[in-house]
């Protein structure tokens, strides 16, 4: 027999010994699992112990180790309200807005809608049903309609408001709520601008205008550098200027019967050199100044402590203004506070929306109320779980794209009111301020 086929004889039955060794330990399990059903249908005899089939794993099941993570849950996007709130500015002298309500359902909904006017503004104007009221705790006035909604229906309202003496632009942001009056449907907002201020804002100088002396400092070093560089090029080209103008032949490019020595660079004067060295010093010392002023001059001296956030930029507004964070975009719509001494309650509505393509978790004792003192408090919890109908708004993260509008509340000793509210995402965050009535 030759070698060859000895080795694979020899190879071919090592293989089949493994396979067989390797299909031992299932046989057994292999069996039981084949067994009749008959006699897996007898009872068991008398001290004998009936196997208990349910206790062993199947062998196409392998239970999963201990290391491997549960997946994580999916936040799915909150389900958009039945009741929902339109505003729209009016375009007319005098600030004036439409509002539509909309009750997508098919029952009929009690709401009451309200809409915040700015301090130093009042209604001249309301549709029919609303009624101008001054809550309790706050120095801003509010526009009320009680409304049955039919089911599938649009509510449209209007109101006019008095004329400012600047004629700034005007925001009033409007909220649907539940026949309590507490828990938010819906919120929106809108900002009146005046006919004539709109070319007038869009003649403000904005972009490179705003960085007029840099620009001006790079032109004129710009323009010293041109003027020497022409003034030397003239230079070297006068020799073959009167080189071309001579009339003996042969004097443009003469052959010289020896090697001459190596020409020496002309360098520029000393008189050029120097003024141009420090045009252009003093152009960069000046833009770095007037951006450095720029930059202090920006900085709210008297703005609240941030807690050490760094992650983008903080911005500030008013009530109705969207104002953008790190990763939310949060707007203020309205804020009460109950009448007393003691320890009383403050209500802020505010809408949430994420803004990027991660769910964001946020967190109660990050968002903060501060009084005129520059004390400050922070989300009562337990108050705002309850105002939210039982459900923890801080347990969930706000789902990728999804808008949230939902009230905090936050538990003030003393008569004092808050004057700023202070939100944001993360701890890294540089967060949100805005002023409250």
């Amino acid at each position: 027999m030759p070698a060859s086929t000895r080795h694979h004889r020899t190879l071919a039955a090592i293989v089949h010994c493994v396979g067989l060794l390797t299909a031992l330990p299932v046989l057994p399990t292999a069996t039981a699992a084949n067994a009749p059903a008959a006699t897996a249908s007898h009872a068991p005899a008398a001290g004998q112990l009936q196997p208990a089939a349910s206790a062993a794993p199947e062998p196409s099941m392998p239970a999963a180790p201990p290391a491997v993570p549960t997946p994580t849950r999916v936040v799915s996007p909150a389900a958009r309200p039945k009741v929902s709130v339109r505003v729209a500015p009016e375009r007319s002298a005098a600030p004036g807005y439409r509002i539509e309500v909309r009750n997508a359902g098919s029952k009929p909904v009690e709401t009451t809608v309200r809409q915040e006017l700015p301090q130093g503004v009042s209604a001249t104007t309301v549709s029919d049903g609303g009624r101008v009221l001054r809550p309790g705790g706050s120095a801003a006035t509010e526009v009320t309609w009680r409304l049955k909604l039919p089911p599938e229906s649009t509510t449209t309202l209007g109101t006019t408001l008095t004329t400012t003496a600047s004629r700034q632009p005007v925001t009033a942001p409007t909220c649907a709520f539940a026949s309590d009056g507490r828990q938010p449907y819906d919120c929106a907002s809108a900002t009146w601008t005046a006919p004539g201020m709109a070319a007038t804002q869009s003649a403000e100088p904005t972009g490179w205008r705003r960085q007029g002396p840099a620009l001006v400092a790079a032109g004129a070093a710009l323009l010293v550098l041109g003027v020497v560089g022409l003034l030397t090029w003239r230079r070297r080209r006068r020799p073959v200027a009167a080189a071309l103008a001579s009339d003996g032949p042969g004097t443009v490019y003469p052959r010289p019967a020896a090697p001459r020595p190596p020409a020496r660079r002309r360098k520029p004067p000393v008189w050029i050199v120097v003024p141009v060295a420090a045009i252009v010093l003093a152009g960069t010392l000046g833009a770095a100044a007037w951006s450095a002023t720029r930059r202090v001059t920006a900085i709210d001296t008297d703005g609240q402590p941030t807690s050490g956030a760094w992650k983008g930029t903080g911005v500030a507004g008013s009530l109705g203004m969207p104002l953008r964070e790190d990763a939310f975009e949060f707007t203020v719509y309205r804020m009460t506070c109950e009448p007393g001494r003691g320890a009383r309650q403050c209500q802020a509505t505010v809408g949430v929306r994420n803004l990027t393509p991660e769910h964001q978790s946020w967190h109660g004792k990050l968002q903060r109320a501060y009084l005129a003192n520059g004390n400050w408090v922070t989300t009562d919890e337990p108050a705002t779980r309850r105002a939210n109908q039982g459900r923890d708004v801080f347990a969930d993260p706000v789902a990728a794209g999804s808008r949230v509008v939902l009230p905090l509340v936050f538990t003030i000793n003393g008569r004092e009111a808050p004057q700023r509210l202070e939100l944001r995402s993360g701890v890294f965050s540089a967060g949100v301020r805005v002023d409250v009535p």
